[in-house]
């Protein structure tokens, strides 16, 4: 920024940055994420073939394929990001709703996954 002044006195901040673009706290300092850390490498692999499904639309895409090779590839990609969103919500739901520390606990997690749910519906 001009004239060297920081973030902080520029009015930024990640409570501003999640308010005005509607970003839902991922990540929060007070709980740690451990069950996204137990199945880090799982799903880091799924990812992996995602991208790779990815990839493989470019290229039919690039190849002038058919529009229902291009359908079905998306298809699966849908089918494999619903089964990623799905275990890590189950993952979520287990380790900080049935698992919570406390109701109140239990009531942020509830809250979070509604914010993410409206988001996932729309």
């Amino acid at each position: 920024m001009a004239g060297g002044s920081s973030d902080a006195a520029a009015g930024f901040s990640l409570t501003n940055m999640q308010s005005r673009y509607r970003v839902p706290p991922y990540i929060k300092v007070s709980i740690a994420m451990s069950h996204t850390q137990h199945q880090k490498k799982k799903l880091i692999a799924r990812i992996s073939r995602l991208k790779g499904q990815l990839e493989a639309v470019e290229r039919a895409l690039d190849a002038e394929r058919p529009c229902g090779d291009i359908l079905q590839l998306l298809a699966s990609i849908r089918g494999a990001l619903n089964g990623l969103t799905g275990e890590v919500l189950d993952d979520h739901l287990h380790e900080h709703v049935l698992h919570a520390a406390d109701e109140k606990a239990r009531a942020e997690a509830v809250e979070e996954i509604s914010e993410v749910l409206r988001t996932y519906i729309r």
